[in-house]
């Protein structure tokens, strides 16, 4: 796990080593095992090391193999890399380390981009052709691990992070007014964009190529999701058994290291399972969770506070335990530092998560998540009430844009941005929704066709954002984040399994989404059935619930003089074309609702973003 950057300069001018050094020393938290910088004419590259497999000089990088044509500069963990490695050897390969950058670079040898279907992990990464004079960037298939890019008049720039491309004295830091828009539509930019309008994220799942005589990089898309429904009639008796043993497997598999790996553990079932998993290949286990001081909480917030159900699983598994409890303080310390490590707002609040990540980083290098299974198993059930009610596409359409409307309403935004109407009024974040979800519904337009597209967004782009938030935050610890929900093999079972043994009423027969606690709806069926074979149920909490503060009631009493300053101070936003009055408008309606916290925790981070920039 480490950090990566580069430059191809596309004038034939030499790249800039006192450049690529700052570009890579950026980016240092990422990587404080070591650094290395390569440069071949008008190519450069750099890389900070966070060693976990091979501990030795032969893992470091930029990377060779022993020949002059490749070189690879690499972030990420490839979890089948000894049975790619052997297959390699069979074909005459011979290793001089036994890291999985060596055989990621020696699968690219050997296979081209078809290799990358073979990697079963995340990962990012450059290479460079230097018999082609070509760079190629990959990002793998879900984008666990981020990689952005710009064209800055006649230099291509990447990074891991991008503070790394904003190195470059010609990096302007301008706001991108239409990934604006995306992100006060969605809480989330569902699109490549970012809110640099000169960067780019390369989308999950495909790869770039630049030669240095070119002007113009090339993309392809490698892989993506496809869920769909499957084939005859699988009993789900052993499609439960096969869910178990790819599950088992996959966390067995992303045990692998050379370093201690700990985990996460909520008093949920996900997380839960996977620290159960994770004990019988390394005991005892270091387990890490983040309670809430609920002092202050509204009453429906209590219950966010999940330490008891965590301590009663981590006695179970005799794991070491460790715990930290956010409370008002911690809201308003560690804002400015979560915002400088997204650089960017993503979906959800996100400051537990960098709190959580900063006590695992005091005890292990890795960490297991749980993160992924409510995105592949139709976890959120709430969010699926269009497709159980539509019985055509645009009606599904309409009601399903409308739930993922998480800050600002059409009628809402066109206020907020009246400074700068004129030059967004042509992009229609409902056009960039459809762009995403509209090819994956099929002609039927069934129940099941529309919950399997409802699936397809989710992982293509809040999948995707959380993503991005968890990399950002663990690595800005040092911290490597790995997730077994995300391993090839479930992924692929969650793909082609049946949507009735995902989502269904609580009778079993999923004809609509109830309105009353007679027939409540039910989230993952067959995933919350096969975790709780492995962990029991008496151990996990007792209902579905994300990894929220109790903020709610801080912001009515501890933190509200503090949330009321910063907004007041909010005066910057014009700078970015927006009406600081509909902000504050916005909120007051909004008090109250569900909406209030996320619209608080958006215009906090965009405030402390936009007053630094």
């Amino acid at each position: 796990m480490c950090g990566i950057c580069g430059v191809l300069e596309l004038s034939g001018a030499p790249a800039n080593r006192e450049l690529l050094v700052r570009m890579t020393r950026s980016m240092s938290h990422r990587g404080p095992d070591g650094e290395g910088i390569f440069i071949d004419g008008v190519f450069g590259i750099g890389h900070r090391r966070l060693a976990i497999v091979d501990l030795s000089p032969a893992g470091q990088q930029p990377m060779s193999a022993g020949q002059s044509r490749f070189v690879i500069s690499y972030n990420g963990e490839v979890y089948n890399h000894p049975e790619l490695r052997t297959e390699l050897e069979a074909l005459g390969h011979r290793f001089r380390s036994t890291s999985d950058t060596e055989v990621v670079l020696r699968a690219w040898i050997e296979w081209g981009e078809q290799s990358l279907t073979r990697l079963n992990g995340m990962f990012a990464f450059a290479l460079w052709d230097a018999r082609e004079h070509e760079l190629t960037l990959v990002r793998d298939k879900y984008g666990i691990k981020p990689l952005y890019y710009a064209q800055l008049g006649q230099t291509f720039v990447f990074g891991s992070e991008q503070r790394a491309i904003l190195q470059h004295p010609a990096a302007t830091r301008r706001v991108d007014k239409k990934a604006l828009v995306e992100y006060l539509t969605f809480q989330n930019i569902i699109s490549n964009r970012t809110l640099n309008d000169a960067v780019r994220i390369l989308p999950a799942g495909h790869l770039l190529r630049l030669r240095s005589d070119s002007t113009t990089p090339t993309f392809r898309e490698y892989w993506d999701f496809r869920f769909v429904e499957p084939v005859g009639n699988p009993s789900p008796q052993e499609l439960e058994e096969e869910l178990q043993a790819v599950i088992r497997q996959a966390v067995k598999r992303q045990m692998r290291s050379d370093v201690e790996v700990g985990s996460y553990l909520s008093g949920g079932l996900d997380s839960g399972t996977i620290a159960a998993l994770a004990t019988q290949e390394s005991f005892p286990l270091q387990t890490f969770t983040c309670g809430f001081n609920t002092s202050e909480a509204l009453a429906e917030e209590v219950q966010f506070d999940e330490r008891s159900a965590a301590r009663r699983m981590a006695e179970h598994l005799d794991s070491r335990h460790h715990e930290i409890i956010v409370g008002p303080r911690e809201f308003e310390a560690v804002l400015e530092r979560v915002v400088t490590q997204l650089e960017e707002p993503r979906v959800g609040q996100s400051y537990p998560n960098y709190l959580v990540a900063q006590l695992a980083s005091q005890h292990v290098k890795v960490v297991l998540s749980g993160a992924g299974g409510d995105e592949l198993f139709g976890g959120y059930p709430w969010r699926y009430a269009s497709a159980f009610e539509s019985n055509e596409t645009e009606t599904f359409l309409n009601g399903y844009f409308t739930y993922w409307n998480r800050l600002f309403r059409p009628d809402e935004l066109r206020q907020l941005l009246a400074p700068i109407w004129s030059e967004v009024a042509d992009y229609d974040p409902k056009d960039v929704f459809e762009g995403i979800i509209r090819n994956q519904i099929e002609s039927s337009s069934s129940q099941s066709s529309f919950l399997n597209a409802c699936l397809y967004f989710e992982a293509k782009t809040f999948l995707h954002g959380l993503l991005v938030v968890e990399d950002k935050l663990s690595m800005a610890h040092g911290l490597e984040t790995r997730l077994p929900f995300l391993d090839d093999d479930v992924v692929n079972f969650a793909m082609r399994c049946p949507s009735v043994l995902k989502v269904s009423t609580a009778n079993g027969q999923r004809t609509g989404v109830a309105t009353t606690n007679s027939e409540p709806i039910q989230g993952k069926e067959i995933l919350r059935r096969v975790l709780v074979e492995i962990v029991g149920d008496n151990l996990i909490g007792a209902r579905k619930q994300g990894f929220s503060a109790p903020d709610s009631g801080w912001i009515r009493n501890s933190n509200k003089a503090f949330v009321e300053d910063k907004l007041i101070q909010a005066d910057c936003f014009r700078g970015w074309g927006l009406s600081p009055s509909v902000i504050t408008n916005a909120l007051g309606r909004a008090a109250g609702s569900s909406r209030h916290r996320l619209l608080i925790w958006s215009a906090l981070n965009l405030q402390t973003l936009c007053r630094s920039s």
